[in-house]
């Protein structure tokens, strides 16, 4: 066939195209329906195809998800159990109530157990029972000062809620008595050393003559001269009828 055969069928071709086109009312570009339903099809599951096969293609590449260790599903089940911490919505979290202390415990804070207290004695007036023996006694003068540190020394040292000493007022008699009341128990001993002392002096020995001077007053110190205590009080006494104002100064006591 020639090429002049060829433009001829190829003219002829589109002009029996045109004719059918407009014998069917249409302007060239309407397509059939079924036409247009199978493309659309068509094209449809072309693109399901190619979405499919993208989406087996990406899962293909992800690795499958290893479970969850019971430990590591414990922990983040915990931490969803759990509130936010922090400050949410601008409101402060409360603080935990701290218990009060107690106070610490010092030894101070202990009960002060007091010192046992010393049994008090019967009070007795010493002067008042001085002046019941002015029957029994010579004549008397109270000792005091320089002369009460001469005759005892030491007993103005020693605390002493009362202190009575008195001598005779002629000294050839023998009458002299000293009356004290202590204010510690522990200083009852050191009275009644003093007192003793004081006797020993006025009678003496072999080597030094006695205070007392004259034989008979020596010999009256010597024989009838006393020391007693009862409790807190001390009394030395050295005269005639000594045994009778010993026994009743301890009746003060009874």
């Amino acid at each position: 066939m020639t090429q002049r055969n060829r433009n001829l069928l190829a003219l002829l071709l589109a002009l029996t195209l045109l004719l059918a086109l407009t014998a069917c009312g249409g302007d060239g570009e309407t397509k059939d329906p079924v036409e247009n339903q199978v493309e659309e099809t068509d094209d449809t599951q072309m693109e399901d195809a190619s979405a499919n096969t993208d989406d087996t293609a990406d899962d293909s590449n992800v690795p499958p998800e290893e479970p969850l260790k019971p430990e590591e599903a414990g922990a983040a089940t915990e931490t969803e159990s759990k509130p936010a911490s922090g400050n949410q919505g601008g409101v402060p979290a409360p603080k935990p109530e701290t218990p009060a202390e107690k106070p610490a415990e010092t030894p101070d804070s202990k009960p002060v157990e007091k010192p046992a207290e010393e049994p008090e004695t019967t009070a007795v007036d010493l002067a008042e029972f001085y002046a019941g023996l002015s029957d029994q006694l010579p004549a008397m003068m109270s000792v005091e000062g320089e002369t009460l540190e001469s005759y005892y020394p030491g007993l103005a040292d020693i605390a002493a809620r009362q202190c009575l000493v008195y001598y005779a007022a002629i000294s050839a008699s023998v009458g002299e008595i000293a009356l004290v009341e202590v204010e510690s128990a522990d200083d009852v001993q050191a009275v009644k050393d003093i007192f003793q002392a004081r006797i020993d002096y006025q009678v003496g020995d072999e080597t030094n003559p006695g205070g007392a001077w004259y034989p008979a007053s020596i010999e009256g110190w010597k024989n009838n001269s006393r020391i007693v205590s009862n409790g807190n009080y001390v009394m030395l006494v050295a005269a005639d009828g000594a045994d009778d104002i010993v026994s009743a100064f301890n009746a003060l006591f009874a």
